[in-house]
């Protein structure tokens, strides 16, 4: 008598008629591959075995890879969407007051940031300027050359229009109470047109990993773009 197990009709039968169900069962395959490779022996080569292996790895990383692209897909239309959402509740207020104040509430929700500040430069002190105290969770005013000294640090480097980067702590001139805890930013720097000097939109996070020199910066910068231009018809 044989004492090699034989299979039942039955099942037998049935994988015949249906071989996709073994084809596509990978933890199946893999272990009547290393009950063949066990038949043969330690002392044989299994090329094909080896084959699969290599494209099974190559198969896993495609699939990977895959799922990388996907959800960098989904995430990017999540924030253009997001951009979209804040730049027409930005474009709603008939008031220059109201566009500030929904400024550091709405827009700053909707683009989940913890702060959003606005700086423009002046050759004039704006202390005395009551709309301006009565805005100063909002908006500071700056001697002329603040807004690219903050954005290279001093350094001798061109000026981007938006910069990210994580801080230690912001500084108290733009963020006020909330400089203790801002961790990253980003600064978009405003161009106000011909014979006006230059504005900075800064967005102050807690979490040092929202905003990082890595990240593109394609959404900010058309963000930054609508947003100057809004300011033009306000600043005429």
């Amino acid at each position: 008598m044989s004492s090699t197990a034989k299979i039942e009709d039955s099942l037998r039968e049935k994988i015949i008629s249906q071989p996709d169900v073994i084809l596509e069962d990978q933890d199946l395959m893999k272990a009547l591959i290393a009950a063949n490779e066990k038949s043969m022996g330690g002392n044989i080569v299994d090329l094909r075995g080896i084959a699969m292996e290599r494209l099974e790895a190559r198969l896993d990383r495609l699939e990977d890879t895959h799922r990388s692209v996907i959800a960098a897909a989904y995430e990017n239309l999540a924030g253009t969407n997001q951009v979209h959402r804040a730049i027409l509740r930005m474009l709603d207020p008939v008031s220059f007051e109201t566009f500030l104040t929904d400024l550091g509430g709405d827009v700053a929700d909707i683009l989940r940031v913890d702060a959003m500040r606005l700086v423009l430069e002046s050759e004039q002190s704006g202390e005395d300027d009551p709309a301006i105290r009565r805005m100063g969770d909002v908006l500071s005013v700056a001697e002329p050359g603040f807004i690219e000294d903050y954005i290279n640090g001093g350094r001798n480097v061109p000026l981007r229009q938006v910069t990210l980067r994580q801080v230690h702590s912001g500084p108290t001139a733009i963020y006020g109470e909330a400089a203790d805890w801002v961790r990253s930013e980003a600064c978009l720097k405003l161009d106000f047109g011909e014979g006006r000097l230059p504005g900075l939109l800064v967005m102050g996070a807690e979490d040092p990993h929202q905003f990082t020199p890595q990240q593109g910066t394609d959404l900010l910068a058309f963000f930054a773009g609508v947003f100057e231009r809004t300011m033009r018809r306000w600043l005429s």
